[in-house]
């Protein structure tokens, strides 16, 4: 009778929720009227595409034939995905190269905002000088770089041979062990300016009365920035590394205007690899299960990322 009597509750909970959703809107039917134009482009130009990929990862489509003849196929796609053995190695390129740039960008990023957050001569010069590698554009980085790395005629190639630490210049990109370690370089340079910036703007929220307190209670530099600064810094740096994940793992520039995946797909990750399927072999339906995939994951730490503000802007408001 009791679990009978709670199921009643429960559905009469949810039936007024209902109701009072529908009413809110209904009150605000003229508020939602002026963002209707703004919803619709939206789901003209995001949901429809999202909706024909995933209908696309369900069918063959032969290089040969044209998309209104394609084959339905089922799960096939996601099959053949999940038993290839490149898939495999782009997976593990794409952790790799993920996990290392967001997490030596942040821990570089972090340590620049410490060191100007401090008041000294010519702080502002050489913030503006930090900040150029992610200004510019990653397409003139990317051919920037592939020049530096270049083993004929690379500035880094040429220092090793006339310090005498090398032979002949070193194959950065052009070598299947050196490549991906070598392009996750220049990723970090480019996006560790992005996580000072962030850093910084949370080192402004410390409250300075906490700081010198726990100095005058005798805590040294060390116990000051674990028990005062870092607590403040948290929701800015779930937030910076959450940024800095989603970016990396849909990173497309650098990885295919230095090398294009190669050589021997060492250097591909999972958004090189679906252009070149799509665009290159003309693999529509296996680069469409490969972009559903790849949607599902960047929607999983979007989702992580919207509880992270949402969090911040509880803790804002509580206090």
């Amino acid at each position: 009778m009791t679990i009978v009597t709670g199921k009643a509750e429960a559905r009469r909970k949810l039936q007024s929720d209902r109701s009072g959703v529908l009413r809110e809107v209904w009150e605000h039917r003229a508020d939602y009227a002026y963002v209707l134009p703004a919803i619709a482009v939206m789901l003209v130009v995001i949901a429809y595409p999202i909706y024909y990929t995933i209908e696309l990862s369900f069918f063959n489509t032969p290089p040969g034939l044209q998309l209104r003849d394609k084959i339905f196929v089922g799960f096939n796609n996601y099959t053949a995905i999940l038993t290839s053995q490149v898939f495999w190695q782009v997976t593990l390129n794409t952790l790799i190269w993920t996990f290392v740039s967001t997490f030596f960008s942040f821990v570089l990023g972090f340590a620049a905002a410490l060191a100007l957050h401090r008041d000294f001569i010519g702080r502002g010069v050489l913030r503006a000088i930090l900040i150029i590698p992610w200004v510019i554009s990653a397409v003139a980085a990317s051919y920037i770089w592939k020049w530096i790395y270049h083993s004929d005629f690379g500035i880094i190639g040429a220092i090793l041979v006339g310090l005498g630490w090398a032979d002949r210049p070193p194959n950065f990109i052009d070598s299947v062990s050196t490549v991906l370690p070598s392009l996750i370089v220049v990723n970090i340079w480019r996006e560790f300016p992005f996580a000072m910036i962030m850093l910084m703007a949370g080192l402004q929220t410390v409250p300075d009365q906490l700081l010198r307190a726990a100095k005058v209670d005798g805590a040294n530099a060390w116990q000051r920035f674990w028990h005062v600064t870092f607590p403040h810094l948290r929701n800015v740096s779930t937030v910076t590394i959450l940024l800095l994940a989603v970016a990396n793992f849909n990173s497309f520039i650098i990885p295919w205007i230095m090398t294009g995946g190669g050589p021997s797909n060492a250097s591909h990750i999972w958004i090189t690899h679906i252009y070149e399927l799509a665009f290159g072999r003309q693999r529509w339906g296996v680069a469409s299960a490969y972009s559903v995939l790849l949607f599902l994951i960047l929607m999983t730490l979007g989702y992580f990322y919207v509880r992270a503000l949402s969090g911040n802007e509880r803790k804002d408001g509580s206090a």
